[in-house]
């Protein structure tokens, strides 16, 4: 299913993430975490987006994009997912890379919800149910985002 939305500030863009985050909370996990892959370009509002993602997800730290560590972990208030993961694959040059972070266990886990930025760059590693989101520069406050669920 492809649903795209056009948001016309980085405050609508949050809004978005928010309501992702409370139809992900009322889905049920299946034998894996739920995984989001976000492509787009360089100022094209994926982290904007995951701010308002956490929120939803009831986390109340900052979110900013994990550049230069990889890997953020941050604990879910909720009874049935346990951590939000953000990771961010800028600096990944090799898919092989990520899996040093513990890949593998961060996404077969059902509790987890994991948000990859710069997901392109680690596709072929992605599980087959991952949903993607396309993020396009319109003008400097909106975006066209693109959700692809499986």
């Amino acid at each position: 299913m492809k649903t795209e939305y056009l948001t016309k500030s980085p405050s609508q863009t949050k809004k978005l993430g928010q309501e992702l985050a409370k139809k992900l909370l009322k889905s049920n996990p299946k034998n894996q975490a739920l995984v989001l892959a976000l492509e787009g370009e360089l100022g094209g509002g994926k982290t904007t987006f995951l701010q308002g993602l956490a929120k939803g997800l009831g986390i109340k730290q900052r979110i900013l994009s994990p550049t230069f560590v990889i890997l953020k972990k941050f604990q879910i208030p909720s009874n049935r997912f346990q951590y939000f993961y953000h990771l961010d694959c800028y600096r990944i040059e090799k898919p092989k890379e990520i899996l040093d972070l513990n890949f593998k266990e961060i996404i077969s886990d059902p509790k987890n919800i994991v948000a990859i930025e710069w997901a392109d760059k680690i596709k072929k590693i992605l599980p087959k149910e991952t949903m993607f989101l396309e993020f396009k520069s319109v003008d400097k406050n909106k975006r066209k985002i693109l959700i692809v669920e499986r």
